[in-house]
This record gives structure tokens, sequence and C-alpha cells, in this order.
């Protein structure tokens, strides 16, 4: 317990000490949500993080198709599909490196610009193993299939940044504003 005094009265002669007592604040030890991170990574499945619906493609078809589809779309890659199974990833990054920088045609078919046998991951597996060969690869995007190897989906980046959000919220969302930013517009009316 701890007590707190305060003096009442007018006079030296008159003061009078009121004790109030307070139970001591003990607060409860933190969680470690580093470790229910490091734990929840290693136990819950890629499918947990809802990875997006597959946009499927065949490797004859051209760049300038698959451009169209992920700007319809609003994505940033899709899947070279042959005979239902995976045999490429076609992504924004493939779109600037080998057709845009280098010149070449959006009629070139996109077999011919694909990562070829792309690293894929089944959606029982852990989020871990997932991240990990994103990390391995340097790959923002990562092919989900079954066992026989059909597509499921695609997971990206930024679903496991989600993920990760998920389990640090007040961390996060209580982050204070960067002092290096500067407004460029005015706020307000």
């Amino acid at each position: 317990m701890v007590e707190y005094g305060s003096f009442a009265g007018k006079g030296a002669d008159e003061r009078q000490t009121l004790l109030f007592t307070f139970p001591t604040y003990q607060p409860e030890p933190p969680e470690r949500p580093s470790m229910n991170l490091a734990k929840s990574l290693k136990i819950e499945s890629v499918s947990r993080l809802n990875p997006n619906p597959p946009l499927q493609l065949a490797p004859s078809q051209t760049v300038a198709e698959a451009v169209a589809l992920l700007r319809k779309e609003q994505v940033g890659c899709l899947l070279v599909c042959e005979s239902s199974k995976v045999v490429g990833i076609f992504t924004e990054r493939d779109l600037m490196r080998r057709i845009l920088a280098p010149g070449k045609p959006l009629t070139m078919p996109l077999a011919q610009c694909m990562t070829p046998n792309p690293a894929v991951v089944q959606a029982k597996e852990s989020i871990s193993t997932a991240i990990a060969r994103m990390e391995a690869g340097g790959y923002r995007h990562l092919p989900v299939v079954d066992e026989t190897g059909r597509p499921q989906g695609v997971l990206s980046v930024k679903q496991i940044v989600h993920y990760i959000v998920e389990h640090f919220p007040s961390t996060i969302y209580n982050l204070p504003p960067d002092p290096n930013v500067v407004q460029q517009e005015r706020e307000g009316a």
C-alpha cells in the first residue's frame, strides 16, 4: 500500500494530516508478441493468409495480353500455366526488366520473358516456410499450389505484412509520424 498525505486547515497549529491509502499497482508482465509471432509463423498455414485467386495465362499468350489482365485486375503478377500446372510466373518486375528496359515488343510470348519454374508453396505449409522461400529468392509473390501442382492462389508480401501487423497492432498503429516528411499540400478547408 502507498500512503499519500495532505494538510488541511488554516494555521500551522491547526494542520491535520489526512492519509489516503491506495493499493499499489502491480502491472501484469507484458506479453511477448514476438514469441507469439514466431510460434504462429511455424504453426499457422499459408491458407490462413487467404491467398489471392490465381490469374492464369498460357505460355503462348502475349505480353500485351498479360499487361491488360494485370491492369484490369489491379494485381502485380499472374501465373503462366500449361495443362493446369504452373510453368512460370510473370510479374511487373519481369515486364520492366525483360520487356520495357531492353525495348522488346509487347507481342512477345510470355514463355520468352516469364520467370520459369517458380518456387511454390502449398496451402498447408507453414507461413514461415513461405517467408523463407520468398526471402531466399527475393520474391514478392509466391504461387500457392495443391498436392498435384495445380494453382490455388498467389501469396504476396503484402499479405504477410498484414499478418505481422495483426500481432503488433498497438506498436504499428501508434508509431509517431516521420519528422522528415514534409507535407506537400495544405490540409483542411
